[in-house]
């Protein structure tokens, strides 16, 4: 079994519903301390890595358009929500000993660091988890379309996808039972079928980069750390 990371550094892209754990809203510590403890020892392997949050476990800004509000708000709103959880996974992070910055794409200081590019790769370098939080700080782009821009930013290997699902299917396996699971898939393929693993932007900045994703089941343990040490999981996305 492989035991030396395949990657050096890489960026973990986590669903804001992933800290839900079996609520229905908000932040459940300890699906936040399960997840913490498997980055820790993804960390431990020397592997420098980056987290981008979402927001949907406590507000998503798409959902409150149809009932009137401003798409801009509603984003604005829902970006304050990525730091919320990015403050919640920092804190589990750093009880189990691992050092842990919240990088900010909307400036608030006495919350997080404000985002510079050098700065955040300086931290890489140094070990500690950087947490990406606010999305890139403009309403429109979604947490998907935030991992591609600091995938790319920070020269990340890969992003890893985290879903609640084995990879990436033909259709939504949570509705159809004999949906087909994609051990390996195009880009183009990805956009053409229409397949809800990230949005068209993203995909398409992957794409034109030639960054690759893996999508792969967070609910299982262990999983960060087989999709770090190059082990056959998930789909990977690629050319």
């Amino acid at each position: 079994m492989k035991t030396k990371p395949f990657y050096k550094r890489v960026l973990l892209k986590l669903s804001g519903e992933a800290l839900m754990g079996n609520q229905t809203f908000g932040v459940d510590p300890n699906t936040t301390k399960r997840i913490a403890q498997e980055i820790d020892e993804v960390h431990s392997l020397g592997v420098e890595i980056a987290i981008v949050i979402g927001g949907g476990n406590i507000f998503r800004g798409l959902s409150v358009e149809d009932q009137g509000m401003e798409r801009v708000s509603g984003d604005l709103m829902g970006m304050l929500a990525t730091v919320i959880n990015a403050i919640a996974l920092q804190d589990a992070l750093e009880k189990a000993r691992v050092f842990t910055r919240v990088v900010s794409a909307i400036e608030m200081r006495e919350v997080a660091e404000p985002y510079i590019r050098r700065r955040a790769i300086r931290h890489l370098e140094k070990g500690r988890v950087v947490i990406f939080a606010a999305g890139i700080g403009n309403p429109y782009f979604s947490t998907d379309t935030a991992a591609a821009l600091r995938a790319m930013e920070i020269k990340a290997e890969v992003i890893l996808k985290a879903t609640k699902v084995e990879g990436i299917y033909d259709a939504d396996p949570m509705k159809v039972k004999d949906a087909k699971m994609f051990d390996k898939i195009d880009y183009l393929d990805v956009i053409d079928k229409g397949l809800k693993v990230m949005d068209a932007t993203a995909i398409s900045l992957c794409m034109e980069n030639e960054m690759p994703i893996v999508v792969f089941n967070l609910l299982q343990n262990g999983n960060i750390k087989r999709a770090v040490l190059g082990q056959k999981i998930g789909t990977v996305v690629k050319v």
